[in-house]
């Protein structure tokens, strides 16, 4: 079924299939932050990724949010609709920490008043820059503003379904990037993935970090994080 590659990133490779509409997502066991400045490998990581994102992407579906996910293929496989990507990342941020307390000086930790929703430009060249609605419009990222307003929608809608899903897994979401595309009919949708290399997860009880900040920050046990973090989504003791 698998076909030519037609495009690889830091965490996946995607290839073609016999059928034009649908796609191969591979997850890749590659860690890489600040702009893939900072590189490892880690065994297993990407299967982890796939089976949390494929369950996240299942609950989601069931919530009435269409993405671009149709079923998992293997333990690092999953079969995607074909889209064609928005080059914006969705920020939903719940609670302060990261780039946010650097650029406007928030204390790390901080519960937000409410969930606060960033656009960055999604170019690697320029590090995926953050940028304001008007931004989005100048360089053709968007085609009008309801686009936009749909996206945000989007992202605190989803932000409301995971946070609760998380939160009675004694998980709190802190942060997490999300990405967009437009189907064969033009309809926005869901796609790339939400594991811990893209949201930001704190034990409830504990404050310990469960996600990609423990590579970013040298904190170790990055493949035992993303094990508890999957353990927790399928609700195994």
């Amino acid at each position: 079924m698998k076909k030519e590659l037609l495009y690889e990133g830091k965490g996946k490779r995607i290839f073609t299939t016999n059928n034009e509409d649908l796609l191969i997502a591979e997850f890749k066991d590659d860690l890489t932050a600040f702009d893939a400045l900072k590189k490892s490998f880690e065994k297993g990581k990407g299967a982890l990724n796939c089976q949390i994102s494929s369950k996240l992407f299942e609950l989601l579906e069931q919530n009435s949010i269409e993405t671009h996910y149709v079923k998992r293929l293997s333990d690092n496989e999953m079969l995607i609709k074909k889209a064609e990507m928005i080059p914006i990342e969705v920020v939903v941020r719940n609670i302060a920490t990261g780039s946010l307390t650097k650029r406007l000086g928030i204390p790390d930790g901080t519960k937000l008043p409410f969930s606060l929703v960033e656009f960055y430009y999604k170019n690697d060249e320029l590090h995926d820059p953050l940028i304001n609605d008007e931004h989005a419009l100048i360089l053709e990222l968007a085609e009008n503003e309801t686009e936009l307003e749909e996206l945000k929608r989007l992202g605190r809608q989803i932000n409301v379904i995971l946070k609760s899903f998380f939160d009675e897994r004694d998980l709190i979401l802190v942060d997490f990037k999300l990405e967009f595309g437009k189907d064969s009919s033009g309809k926005i949708i869901l796609a790339d993935e939400i594991s811990p290399d893209s949201c930001r997860f704190w034990d409830k009880k504990t404050g310990e970090k469960l996600d990609k900040d423990r590579f970013r920050q040298d904190l170790g046990n990055v493949k035992v994080a993303y094990e508890e973090v999957l353990r927790r989504v399928l609700n195994k003791d």
